[in-house]
């Protein structure tokens, strides 16, 4: 076998799967072409694609532990995805019309603005910074950079160094981080 040969897909998966965060981006970087594509090309939609397409890769990120090479990683991928958009598909054909008094209804709902609520914020918002200080602290930063600064991934590559899909693997990792901790 050739040395200069690149890993295959499965063998990636699994480096992945014991922990190997390289591996990820390399199959990050194979299939994120042929995956959005399929992806706008279904929903006729980018800003709906682009969330679909977080939304495949946040699930094989948190399917990579328990991920079995039974059949081609593309073939899993797509899969996902597939998967992914009859989800979407069904939740519209039965997603029922809005009633005809939702105006109405919605003038009755009580403010939410009372002390206990603003406790529950502000309690909410301190877990949030607890947890954010837990990070890692390149992915802290990427966070930070995106998310206070709204800067681009192209800006935040250039301010720290790396390549945009780094920035983007960054903050994949760093949000998956947080919503496991929030969730605690």
């Amino acid at each position: 076998m050739n040395d200069l040969a690149e890993p295959a897909d499965e063998t990636l998966m699994l480096a992945y799967a014991a922990g190997d965060a390289s591996a990820f981006e390399l199959l990050y970087a194979r299939h994120r072409g042929p995956l959005y594509r399929f992806l706008l090309r279904q929903l006729r939609d980018s800003a709906l694609a682009d969330e679909f397409f977080q939304d495949v890769w946040q699930r094989v990120i948190t399917a990579r532990a328990g991920w079995k090479p039974e059949a081609a990683f593309s073939t899993w991928l797509f899969r996902i995805a597939h998967n992914r958009l009859n989800d979407h598909w069904r939740g519209l054909k039965h997603r029922p019309a809005a009633p005809v008094d939702a105006d109405e209804r919605t003038a009755r709902v009580p403010d939410p603005d009372t002390p206990e609520r603003q406790l529950s914020d502000f309690e909410q918002r301190r877990r949030l910074q607890v947890a954010m200080d837990e990070l890692p602290e390149e992915q802290r930063e990427v966070l930070q950079l995106r998310l206070e600064q709204e800067l681009t991934l192209e800006e935040i590559g250039d301010i720290t160094g790396v390549g945009r899909e780094t920035v983007k693997s960054r903050l994949r990792y760093a949000m998956d981080r947080l919503r496991t901790r929030l969730k605690e």
